[in-house]
């Protein structure tokens, strides 16, 4: 079965899985919800039939809110056959974005995951004129659900229409719009065809040695193009997709689930690293002596190095005595990590497939659908510090200024009502024009750097790279987060969030009294931590990148509260001007923070 549109995996899974029993599966209220196969496709099928039911016709737009769930599947699927654009939307972003999203979409219908996402929007709802109708995934008084919508269809299907309607739709086709408003602005619409996002999925298909007897956990947001690739290309091979709502269930779930894939971002890799060495260090003689001398042994880790004599042999021990209790966190059977979103440091690597799991990094944007570059099992497919080969069938170059610009079938087709930002991407030759500096190693691996909008010069003319001195300095196990400052200014400062967690660890070590985090960050012995871990990391650097001044923050950065985009990253110009009266006060004369 060829696959050219995206709803095109639903037979090619039937030709794959033609009995399986857990096609897509999800836990509610403490129960494991499992599609088969046949249900999949038979709901998705009645779900186009009810769309059209009501009216829905190509090119309408179709909003989705919700945590991930097998649901989305059958949602995202029915509403492709009809022609209709589906516009999935984060959970957790402002209402003001809400609002400029449904509007600027002009969307029809709303999908929501239940009573709290609905409370969220339902006073917004007058303020889009263009809205039909809001439907839930859960019961919810007053409100039509999905399984209602779904029922519509199975009671009246119309199988020649929609395959009339199916066999109209080409690959070219408009299929979604993803509003991203990354770590600036506002929400802008990056507009993908079925081929932008098959030609991606298909691209990277050949890399995960998995089939139809294996599992995947879901548990990034879905509506993020990331992870949305992901899951149609392990589809497409056959796995079993398992879906988490819930983040802080990622840890028991893998134990039930026992999947053999995953994606992931870094930001929760830094935190497993964290609680797994805030344990070790509590540990006491033998024990922790063992325990240190396997995690150096994987700080040395580089691939292939497992064959050598000498250190294959202490490998094989550390991972018998330490490490087997590591992996055995993730469950029996996870071989594969899928990295994403942003900058993996390289020691988390080199930790990581010590312990033998194995992490692939990739690199791409919602404008690529994602994926631009991707280690893979090849000869000089994986080298720690770099995100892998460029893409088969992406072709990119690096501007004589270092930005990475791409051409491929993967690239958007612009902007959605703003031919304005069209014309800031994509040159007179066609490149996609990334925003992120970075360059091509001599053996073929793509390394970035820095995104080129942050970048930044000193009074004194010197340029800054802060996410290479933020990724350094984040290596730090006292170091949550970190924002690097000095644009026109003689000094490089920064913006610390400590680790809270970690801290509180370290104080229980050093018998020191952990009140609060806003009474810890101003106590000199902590300070005086902090410094000694801020000089460290100086000496790694240029003297002009050094940071001469920084300011201890007594609160965790959050999506919620919106200084992290919904892939964790720093929201560089909301943070600038959250704390706009502090970064003040650190280039003020005379100042001691």
């Amino acid at each position: 079965m060829e696959v050219t549109r995206i709803f095109d995996l639903l037979p090619k899974y039937k030709e794959l899985c033609p009995h399986k029993p857990d096609a897509i599966a999800g836990k509610d209220d403490g129960e494991w919800i499992k599609y088969s196969t046949d249900e999949f496709i038979e709901k998705s099928n009645n779900l186009s039939y009810g769309l059209m039911k009501i009216g829905v016709e190509k090119g309408d737009k179709i909003a989705s809110i919700t945590f991930n769930r097998p649901e989305w599947n059958i949602l995202d699927m029915g509403i492709q056959q009809t022609g209709a654009i589906h516009i999935p939307i984060y959970p957790t972003i402002s209402d003001s974005d809400y609002q400029y999203i449904l509007n600027h979409a002009e969307v029809k219908y709303i999908f929501v995951s239940g009573e709290e996402m609905h409370r969220r929007i339902k006073h917004i709802v007058p303020k889009v004129p263009s809205l039909k109708a809001i439907y839930t995934f859960k019961d919810l008084f007053g409100v039509q659900h999905l399984d209602e919508l779904i029922e519509l269809g199975r009671e009246n299907p119309e199988p020649g229409k929609l395959e009339e309607i199916k066999d109209s739709i080409n690959p070219d086709d408009l299929v979604t719009i993803i509003y991203t408003s990354g770590t600036t602005g506002t929400p802008k619409g990056a507009m993908l065809t079925h081929n932008n996002i098959v030609s991606n999925f298909k691209a990277v298909s050949y890399i995960p040695p998995y089939g139809p007897e294996h599992r995947a956990l879901s548990f990034l947001p879905i509506c993020h193009i990331y992870e949305r690739m992901m899951n149609y290309a392990l589809l497409y091979l056959g796995l079993s997709m398992y879906y988490v709502s819930n983040i802080a269930h990622v840890a028991e779930q893998l134990k039930e689930i026992n999947p053999d894939v995953m994606t992931t971002v870094p930001r929760l890799l830094e935190r497993v690293y964290d609680k797994i060495m805030a344990k070790g260090r509590a540990l006491k003689g033998i024990k922790r002596q063992l325990f240190f001398w396997a995690h150096n042994i994987g700080m040395k880790y580089e691939i292939g190095r497992e064959k050598e004599l000498i250190y294959g042999t202490k490998l094989r021990v550390a991972r018998k005595l330490v490490f087997s209790k590591w992996k055995a966190a993730f469950g029996e059977n996870l071989d594969i990590i899928v990295s994403g979103g942003a900058a993996l440091q390289p020691r988390l690597n080199r930790i990581f497939w010590a312990v033998g799991l194995r992490i692939l990094e990739g690199y791409g944007l919602t404008e690529t659908s994602p994926v631009i570059a991707v280690s893979d099992f090849s000869p000089n497919g994986i080298r720690f510090g770099t995100v892998g080969p460029v893409l088969r069938g992406v072709k990119a170059k690096i501007a004589e200024d270092g930005e990475i610009l791409v051409k491929g079938p993967n690239v958007m087709q612009g902007y959605y009502k703003a031919p304005e930002l069209n014309k800031e991407v994509f040159d007179d030759e066609g490149w996609f024009h990334t925003g992120d500096i970075g360059h091509i190693t001599p053996e073929g691996q793509l390394k970035i750097t820095d995104r080129k909008k942050v970048i930044f010069k000193t009074s004194f003319g010197k340029y800054i790279a802060p996410q290479v001195i933020e990724n350094k300095f984040k290596e730090s196990p006292f170091i949550d987060h970190i924002m690097v400052i000095g644009a026109n200014q003689k000094f490089a400062a920064a913006l610390i969030v400590p680790n809270f967690e970690y801290l509180k660890s370290w104080c229980d070590v050093k018998e020191v009294n952990y009140t609060n985090n806003t009474e810890m960050i101003k106590s000199p012995i902590i300070k005086k931590r902090i410094d000694d871990e801020v000089n460290h990391y100086n000496q790694k650097l240029g003297d002009y990148e050094r940071i001469k001044k920084y300011a201890l923050l007594d609160h965790e950065w959050s999506i919620r509260d919106g200084q992290l985009s919904a892939t964790l990253k720093v929201r560089r110009t909301h943070i600038s001007k959250e704390y706009k009266d502090l970064i003040t006060n650190i280039y003020s004369n005379n100042n001691r923070i």
